[in-house]
């Protein structure tokens, strides 16, 4: 049991309280407003000078599964042994002990997605998970919580160099939809059988794990930088009537009323690096800034360990700096992240009922001189800086 009073709050989702209490009790959020009552029993932190925000949360990581500072011990996001790897789940890769854990704490991140990486054109499933902990399973907030794809040169250069398919965005493409439809074909032999009372078809992982997808049940995380995959990711989405994200989206302004007008969620990013490679050369700030003015749903996203997790508040705070408004920078890694992972009803804001994960900054939380003072996952602090 917390209370943390004298506190500049930004609730994200109600506004800012000026001179606000925050009451902690028992893992979740039981009061925030003006002029709370604090029990007795209740620990006090006096942030007076400081600000509280909801939870930093990060919606595209490798965190846990491509490890900080190893080498081929620690990677585990790609199994690149196929290029259709939809029965692979990230769950089974977390290393908790992986170090950028701890440098996602210390910088307010208390929430992330987890999903494969992008050298397949269908990667695994992905997992949503706390910041804190010692067993994976017990940091997962959502779980499945997307099948990630991948268009572009990832997949074709991972596999058309070596004289397999893909080895060009066609086959990218034709690929995808052959997976889907055969898991669209296994599933309906499969609910044929049981209507009939016959025997179903022989088990087939691959198509299993499309099943959730294709019913709708968890998105598809389609890894996309330039507008024509963007434009195909969309196109592949609807033709299977399936709920989608856009994941990275660095040309996502040259299509930004398309976006808008096909109801996208994109999460941005990594956005503070150069590009890498041809696909993403162009990326830079102009893109969330314009898919913010035009009113397309979005997030950002650092993609760690591209840019080290830590980082995100900074992004958004560059952001700011190119014109983004305040408000909306703040929302992109707390609410919007929550909302583009599917777990906005836990996480994402400062409201009675939600899990109080939460963060107490030295100063702006947008400003690259400000540090998490207290970390809070859960109602636990998990995160102090010395002095």
């Amino acid at each position: 049991m917390l209370a943390i009073v004298n506190a500049e709050i930004h609730t994200v989702s109600g506004g800012v309280i000026d001179e606000g209490t925050l009451l902690i009790d028992d893992g979740g959020i039981a009061g925030v407003g003006e002029d709370l009552d604090v029990p007795a029993d209740f620990d006090v932190i006096d942030a007076h000078g400081r600000v509280v925000t909801p939870g930093i949360i990060e919606a595209h990581a490798h965190v846990g599964i491509n490890e900080q500072g190893l080498g081929w011990e620690g990677s585990d996001a790609n199994e690149r042994s196929d290029p259709i790897t939809p029965q692979v789940d990230a769950l089974d890769a977390i290393n908790p002990k992986d170090t950028a854990f701890g440098d996602f704490r210390a910088a307010g991140i208390t929430s992330t997605l987890v999903p494969p990486g992008s050298g397949n054109l269908i990667g695994g499933t992905a997992v949503a998970l706390k910041c804190r902990g010692e067993i994976v399973d017990d940091m997962i907030v959502k779980h499945p919580a997307g099948m990630k794809a991948v268009l572009g040169e990832n997949p074709k250069g991972a596999y058309g160099g070596s004289g397999k398919a893909p080895a060009t965005r066609m086959a990218n493409a034709a690929m995808i939809r052959e997976a889907l439809d055969e898991a669209r074909q296994y599933l309906r032999a499969r609910d044929r059988a049981e209507e009939n009372h016959e025997n179903p078809p022989g088990y087939d992982a691959k198509c299993e794990a499309l099943i959730p997808v294709l019913r709708g049940e968890m998105p598809l995380r389609v890894h996309c930088h330039r507008a024509d995959d963007i434009v195909t990711a969309v196109r592949l989405c609807r033709e299977y009537d399936l709920k989608y994200t856009l994941e990275h989206v660095t040309e996502g302004d040259h299509v930004a009323d398309f976006l808008l007008d096909n109801d996208a969620r994109c999460a941005v990013g990594p956005t503070i690096k150069y590009g890498t490679k041809v696909e993403n050369r162009d990326r830079s700030f102009h893109t969330p800034v314009q898919l913010s003015r035009k009113g397309v749903r979005f997030c950002f996203t650092t993609d760690h360990p591209v840019i080290a997790g830590q980082y995100l508040a900074l992004t958004a705070g560059i952001a700011v700096s190119w014109g983004m408004e305040y408000d909306v920078a703040l929302r992109s890694i707390t609410l919007s992240a929550a909302e583009h992972i599917g777990i906005e009803d836990r996480v994402g804001s400062l409201e009675v009922g939600k899990d109080a994960d939460v963060v107490i900054w030295s100063g702006d939380p947008l400003d690259y001189t400000t540090f998490s003072d207290y970390t809070i996952i859960d109602g636990r602090i998990v995160y102090e800086r010395e002095g």
